[in-house]
């Protein structure tokens, strides 16, 4: 167990710094940083429901929050980038997600299109949004926009703790996928 902890000590200092991601300092949402991962109720492009443990490589799992597959050009670049990196992260042991509010049908259309090799996903009931404290809370339930989370990045570790997270108030600044899996790569 000491040495479990010893591993993942540097682990977490190192991930939490700002360097790995974009120059804006992070907002304070989002689970606990070694807390267990709150459970997701998505559903995927082919209306199955998966679990963190499913999408989780031999050493855990990326979860990406972003805002529209569909209307946000950031966040398609973003999806973009995150699709360049994919096999680097999944040769580091982890699996990838994406959610987002959007519906299945333009989440499919975006990944059949661009050729996203990761699952993206969708939490229409806002239910995954709020159990993880990402829920971006400028939009109420009447809003066309309402459901939508903070743009970020959570990263679960193998057995369902929060190894880091970050998250940006508006929606230009993003973790920047590169530098994540360098700091990543220094551990796994």
């Amino acid at each position: 167990m000491k040495k479990a902890l010893s591993f993942l000590t540097p682990l977490l200092l190192m991930l939490s710094t700002s360097i790995v991601f974009a120059d804006q300092p992070s907002i304070d949402v989002g689970p606990k940083v070694g807390q267990s991962s709150p459970q997701i109720s998505v559903v995927d492009i082919n209306n199955q429901q998966p679990t963190i443990n499913q999408l989780s490589g031999q050493n855990g799992v990326i979860v990406v929050f972003f805002r529209s597959a569909d209307w946000c050009p950031f966040c398609k670049k973003h999806l973009i980038e995150l699709n360049q990196q994919a096999d680097k992260f999944k040769k580091l042991g982890f699996g990838l997600a994406a959610i987002s509010y959007d519906n299945t049908d333009i989440l499919k259309s975006f990944s059949q299109e661009k050729a996203i090799s990761y699952p993206l996903l969708s939490d229409q009931n806002v239910e995954t949004m709020i159990a993880f404290n990402v829920l971006n809370t400028d939009y109420q339930p009447a809003d066309d926009h309402y459901g939508i989370p903070y743009p970020g990045v959570v990263v679960i570790d193998k057995n369902g703790k929060v190894l880091d997270k970050h998250f940006f108030e508006g929606y230009k600044q993003r973790v920047k996928f590169a530098d994540l899996h360098k700091a990543l790569a220094q551990h796994f």
